[in-house]
């Protein structure tokens, strides 16, 4: 039986790793060196820069280290937790060729050619671009730190770069920081966005991308929970001719107002509230956010017939809409005390019948029983008719009351015999 020899092993000896093996040490200190050192000697020329980066992308390992590039670019060094700049390193740690040491005085030629700088470098290197918006995520949560002309280099430079698409609207929304929000800080730096981009592209441009991004209803978040601060707020829009934003700050607050007086009111009638409290609740709330009677009357037309488990026949349905309304007359008149309110309850009925096919013989009935119940007046019955403010169903809801607008017009010429012969 052979026995298996042992090869001999030379003793110290090294074992070659291959270069590709090698884990490449993270060194973000070096890489802004290297940065640094190239920009230094472009100063101002933003040609001499886009092609110093352009060409540094094959050397330097922007995929790794793309959050310092952009800390660079903007701030002139690395940005580390309080918004100074690390230095670290036995390199330079800051360079003057960045947005920041731009002059003070904003030259708006300036920034964009900046941008273009940001542009051109993304646009060579695609994968900057996800890297990119996440690193202005971060430094927006430092403004705080920034000095106040700084931060108005940088709203210039959102704008700019929400403007070309390179971020999007809502990474705004990250300003949506209680310490930001309570001084103020947040909601001055959105109206700098708002007002540089109003000054270079126009508000409808302004107007328009808002809508487009739904931001108005993000707007009450950048305002702290006090009477003093929605009026800064307010006066701040104003001040800086952006009511056209503010409308739509107001559009967007009475909405939510509305859906929580529908949300009062429904909470209310499930617990069986008294009416009188219910009542009182409404008013105070309607009052405290200006909700108009004519838009209040609305909403309880619409919470009320939502309370309801609807017959699916229409010769059922009627006498039901008729009983179940009945309970709520009281509430319907409590708000509708002016002609508006009755003229809206009125073609908010109409619309209603009309758009739900079993309600389309009830209309006749329920006006009739609001009329009894002193809820709608006869002069805006016979205004609704004579006027088109709604022409859905218009013909088929007059002719049903047909006889009712008769009957309605001899008492009014009978009470006018009897006001003459007395």
């Amino acid at each position: 039986m052979s026995q298996k020899v042992e090869k001999p092993v030379l003793s110290g000896q090294r074992i070659k790793t291959r270069k590709r093996d090698e884990k490449e040490k993270y060194d973000p200190l070096g890489f802004r060196d290297s940065v640094i050192t190239g920009l230094d000697k472009c100063a101002n020329d933003f040609e001499a820069i886009s092609r110093y980066l352009d060409g540094a992308g094959s050397k330097l390992d922007y995929r790794r280290y793309g959050d310092s590039l952009f800390d660079i670019l903007i701030a002139g060094g690395i940005l580390v937790p309080g918004g100074t700049l690390s230095q670290e390193g036995e390199g330079p740690y800051k360079t003057e060729t960045c947005i920041f040491s731009s002059p003070d005085e904003i030259n708006l030629e300036i920034m964009k050619s900046w941008e273009q700088v940001f542009i051109k470098l993304m646009r060579r290197y695609k994968y900057l671009e996800k890297i990119f918006q996440d690193e202005i995520k971060t430094i927006l949560m430092f403004v705080k730190y920034f000095t106040p002309a700084d931060r108005k280099k940088l709203s210039v430079m959102v704008f700019l770069w929400i403007s070309n698409n390179s971020i999007p609207f809502n990474t705004v929304v990250v300003l949506n920081n209680s310490h930001l929000v309570k001084e103020h800080l947040a909601l001055d730096f959105l109206i700098d966005i708002f007002k540089w981009w109003r000054q270079d592209k126009g508000v409808a441009s302004l107007h328009s991308a808002i809508k487009k991004y739904n931001i108005e209803s993000h707007l009450m978040s950048f305002i702290p929970d006090t009477k003093q601060s929605h009026a800064y707020f307010r006066t701040a829009f104003q001040e800086n001719g952006l009511e056209e934003i503010l409308k739509l700050y107001n559009d967007q607050h009475q909405q939510q107002a509305k859906k929580e007086l529908q949300t009062l009111l429904s909470d209310g009638l499930q617990e069986n509230k008294p009416m009188r409290e219910i009542i009182t609740e409404l008013k105070e709330f309607a009052t405290r956010e200006l909700i108009l009677e004519h838009e209040t009357v609305c909403i309880i037309w619409t919470t009320v017939m939502a309370q309801a488990d609807w017959n699916k026949k229409e010769e059922l349905v009627t006498d039901q809409a008729v009983r179940h309304l009945k309970q709520y007359t009281g509430l319907f008149s409590a708000f509708a005390q002016n002609a508006r309110a009755e003229l809206s309850l009125l073609l908010k009925v109409q619309d209603y019948c009309y758009s739900n096919m079993t309600f389309m013989r009830a209309f006749q009935k329920i006006i009739v029983m609001f009329y009894q119940a002193e809820v709608i007046s006869e002069p805006v019955i016979f205004k609704w008719c004579r006027e088109d403010y709604n022409v859905k169903g218009k013909m088929m809801f007059v002719d049903q009351m047909k006889d009712f607008l008769e009957w309605l017009q001899n008492a009014e010429e009978e009470t006018d015999s009897e006001s003459e012969s007395a």
